[in-house]
């Protein structure tokens, strides 16, 4: 049996969950004749898309600019979100899939991708000059065995910013804090002296939350590498350690620890959900949060409303070295070119023309902005102010969050109050500065098996150790009982599989 065959009854056998996130996409150029001149007629496309809100008309306006545009017929399949996984799943297992697919980075998919199932169109992408265009980051994240199988449906890769109260940083006469020092005296400021005036003891400087230091947008990780730290694992000489044997990380750790000991810190933390965290923010009660830098807009939005007079700003994440930032995996998806549905280097170059040209200035400002006169006008300087945006978040999002874009390329610039636009430009002048994770697309057979039971050993450890129920040398003592759980395995297979593609 070959390993294709292998992986698909396997996949038979038990539908496995591939979590498969919906995508953000491109516009389309509605005018020019660039990516529509074709000599043979409309080619056709199948797609798979994820179904965001009600499913769009056949035929409808958006679909039309696309397939005139691209001189294409599209045949797309809207999956329920609640049913979009499995139903992937099943299409791979069974071999039926259409000429793009849609799919997440994990275990089941990468293996896919090593059996051959789909085109690895690496190769190819320097001949399409949108696609080529982008940071080599967004390819790089996606990579199995130094191989490119797909396409990313383009994301942020570095979003995060401090978001803050700078009425109450003004008052205290304070900066953007830079260094944990500065840290620590400003959240204890804030805490302590009375910044909303209003005579209580009813403030933090910052708040942490029950899942603070998990998963991609781990606040730890964020803050960690914003002093200087590595981004989940750093590279020694080829050999790997995770961040949180870093003295930066643990820097952040032990800047918690004396926080929550000296009561400037929600004492309930542990139990304590993200969303409750966001209200305390929106009711004037907390000074800063490391986030989205983008949602400082909304933060100061909601937060007038209860006090009209506050005062939110956006900075980028800093430290004494410059602005560092967490790089996130830069996609909300891959799109796929399965071997079984697309049997040619001819067809998969046409398919890879379709996406290059979703990217073209007429197609990312339909995705992102929408149809001129309906959705969008423009003003007086050439930025794009919507006029009816409840009508693109119907009409046009479905497509927007499915097809490729990269705000800012070939799309026209939003206008936005001060505070929107700043957090727009934070979020898009992160990219140089975003520290990658090294082992993003490293495969460990341990990590694979037994990387949730490791994560949370060491999560579950920093909790207690921040709350006071362990010091440092218990903290020492969770990372060696890590270690022989199988974290020295993982280092050592990481350091071994980066091996295989970083030689000298």
């Amino acid at each position: 049996m070959t390993k294709t065959m292998k992986w698909i009854a396997a996949c038979c056998a038990a539908v496995m969950t591939v979590g498969l996130a919906a995508g953000c996409g491109n516009k389309p150029e509605e005018t020019g004749e660039g990516a529509a001149a074709e000599n043979a007629g409309p080619m056709n496309v199948t797609m798979a898309m994820q179904q965001v809100n009600d499913i769009p008309n056949k035929g409808n306006e958006i679909e039309q600019l696309i397939e005139k545009y691209t001189n294409t017929k599209l045949d797309i399949q809207w999956i329920p979100s609640s049913a979009y996984d499995d139903k992937i799943n099943v299409m791979i297992a069974s071999n039926e899939m259409p000429q793009l697919l849609k799919v997440q980075y994990v275990p089941n998919i990468i293996s896919a991708m090593q059996s051959g199932l789909f085109w690895d169109v690496g190769p190819y992408l320097k001949d399409y000059k949108n696609l080529s265009a982008q940071n080599p980051q967004y390819f790089d994240n996606i990579k199995v065995d130094g191989k490119m199988y797909g396409v990313p449906v383009f994301s942020d890769i570095a979003r995060v910013g401090i978001v803050y109260r700078k009425d109450w940083l003004d008052a205290l006469g304070l900066q953007v804090p830079r260094t944990i020092d500065e840290w620590y005296n400003a959240i204890k400021l804030m805490t302590l002296n009375d910044p909303d005036k209003n005579g209580k003891n009813d403030t933090y400087g910052t708040v942490l939350f029950k899942k603070y230091n998990e998963g991609q947008a781990s606040l730890t990780t964020r803050f960690a590498v914003g002093m200087g730290g590595p981004n989940k694992w750093a590279v020694n000489n080829g050999s790997f350690e995770p961040e949180f044997m870093s003295k930066e990380y643990n820097d952040v750790l032990k800047l918690y620890k004396r926080l929550y000991e000296e009561k400037l810190l929600n004492q309930d933390f542990a139990v304590f959900d993200v969303s409750e965290a966001d209200k305390l923010f929106d009711a004037g009660r907390v000074g800063f949060k490391i986030a989205v830098a983008t949602t400082a807009k909304s933060q100061q939005d909601r937060l007038s409303k209860n006090d009209p007079k506050a005062v939110v700003d956006v900075a980028p994440m800093a430290g004494s070295n410059g602005i560092r930032v967490a790089g996130q995996t830069g996609n909300s998806g891959i799109y796929v070119i399965p071997k079984s549905t697309v049997k040619t280097e001819a067809e998969v170059k046409k398919l890879l023309k379709f996406l290059d040209s979703m990217m073209e200035p007429d197609m990312a400002n339909l995705l992102t902005r929408g149809v001129e006169g309906k959705h969008y006008t423009k003003t007086a300087d050439g930025k794009a102010e919507f006029t009816d945006f409840t009508g693109f978040q119907r009409e046009v999002k479905p497509y927007r969050d499915n097809m490729l874009y990269v705000d800012g390329y070939n799309t026209l610039t939003l206008k936005d109050n001060a505070i929107g636009e700043k957090g727009t430009k934070i979020t898009q002048e992160n990219v140089k500065n975003s520290v990658p994770n090294p082992a993003l697309t490293l495969i460990s057979p341990t990590y694979s098996e037994r990387g949730k039971e490791l994560d949370q050993m060491i999560w579950d450890a920093q909790t207690k150790y921040i709350m006071g129920k362990m010091d440092d040398a218990g903290w020492q003592a969770e990372i060696e009982k890590w270690k022989k759980a199988g974290g020295t395995k993982l280092m050592e297979e990481y350091k071994a599989e980066y091996a295989k593609f970083n030689q000298k």
